[in-house]
């Protein structure tokens, strides 16, 4: 019966991560719809075309703007790199909707502390910088072209496609099958996730997570704790805001300051993530990114501890934080009322898009269903008289090993 009753309050768990971080779902699912369906390849270069720091900086700036959740955030920055943009450039991006975003500020605030709503600026801004300088040495043009490749958008002479302008609802409708397209592509990633966060917040119990982190060693404890709180992050599948009340329950457990600022960080790294890029650019080319942004979110969260100690604001008090397992009257739940009409609207917009006159030159992918330009597809198959359209040679295999 015990047994049953933790169970019970897993899903319970695994639920109300879902619910805090839904309203930035449906808003970074439909930001990257609208970029699909309304931005060209020629527009992305000239804003993100280059690496350099012009375009690191807008990079970073829409994506604070963009306050997508970390599922979401992927999916961007891939749109992003499809359309031309340049790939460091486009992990900007993702890092920028995870980490410089005002929600996850208020929630740390609220939870942990001002220190901490303040290390996530700081330290993101940190971050921002280590990745572009370190991607720089790890990341090889090869490396780059076969993942453009892999996504079908390396060729930049491909045919434009009929596209509509924003002020067409026939224009919203086509984004809004893009969003829908991305959501259900990524699934069983976020399913994953949110299950597995909320039997880890219910079955594992806080004096683990202190018998994890050494303490008393100085520099040796710091580096520690900023170095295996990626790795907690990437086994606990908690994204986003999500990863906020385990980040309190590590610090309430003894992980330092800088060990929780890391731990936060890297919601990017998690499994289902790292699956998703594994998806998106190849198993190689995975094993890289996962070994760069380790690398800078365990860096930042140390550099980010040592400024704060230099000027004397690293918090002392370690509350004990309940991660939220009820409904409650707050921003998220209103947030999430207006985003549950928005996706309604969008869910309208999809079914509809053919009879609002969109739809014209794109298709389904069958295998991820992902929508995708047919002028532009990147491997077509024809069978029994049928035309199939598919985002990558990757979905293209997949699709004629199972028929």
């Amino acid at each position: 019966m015990h047994v049953l009753i933790d169970i019970g309050h897993s899903f319970r768990e695994g639920f109300f991560m879902f619910w805090e971080t839904f309203w930035a779902l449906v808003l970074g699912f439909g930001l990257s719809g609208a970029v699909q369906a309304f931005v060209s390849r020629a527009e992305m270069e000239r804003l993100l075309g280059r690496s350099g720091p012009r375009e690191i900086a807008r990079a970073s700036l829409l994506g604070a703007a963009s306050s997508s959740c970390s599922y979401a955030a992927s999916a961007m920055a891939k749109t992003l790199f499809q359309r031309g943009a340049d790939f460091v450039s486009s992990l900007v991006f993702m890092f920028a909707s995870t980490n410089l975003v005002i929600e996850l500020g208020i929630v740390l605030w609220v939870l942990i502390g001002w220190q901490f709503a303040l290390a996530e600026f700081v330290g993101g801004a940190i971050m921002i910088v280590l990745l572009t300088l370190a991607a720089r040495l790890v990341l090889r043009p090869a490396d780059v072209e076969e993942a453009r490749k892999r996504l079908g958008k390396a060729d930049v002479r491909s045919a434009p496609g009929q596209r509509t302008g924003p002020a067409s609802l026939a224009g919203w409708a086509d984004a809004a099958s893009y969003t829908l397209a991305d959501a259900k592509m990524l699934r069983k990633e976020m399913t994953a996730g949110y299950l597995v966060a909320g039997f880890l917040a219910v079955l594992v119990p806080v004096h683990v997570w202190r018998d994890v982190f050494i303490s008393g060693h100085g520099f040796w404890t710091s580096l520690e704790n900023v170095v295996v709180g990626p790795f907690i992050a990437i086994i606990s599948f908690v994204c986003s805001v999500g990863n906020v009340p385990l980040g309190a329950a590590l610090w309430h457990g003894g992980i330092s300051f800088g060990g929780v600022v890391s731990f936060v960080f890297a919601d990017l790294i998690t499994l289902p993530l790292l699956l998703v890029y594994r998806r998106y650019y190849g198993g190689r080319l995975t094993l890289k990114l996962l070994a760069l942004f380790w690398t800078v979110m365990s860096a930042a969260g140390l550099a980010t501890q040592y400024l704060f100690r230099a000027l004397s604001i690293v918090p002392t008090k370690h509350p004990a934080v309940v991660a939220p397992t009820s409904f409650q009257w707050n921003y998220t739940t209103y947030l999430n009322i207006v985003f549950l009409a928005v996706l309604a609207a969008l869910w309208w917009l999809a079914r509809n898009q053919r009879r609002l006159g969109g739809g014209s030159g794109y298709a389904i992918d069958p295998v991820c269903g992902m929508q995708v330009e047919t002028a532009n597809a990147a491997a077509t198959l024809e069978r029994d008289g049928v035309t199939y359209w598919f985002c990558s040679d990757h979905c293209k295999h997949h699709f004629a090993a199972a028929s």
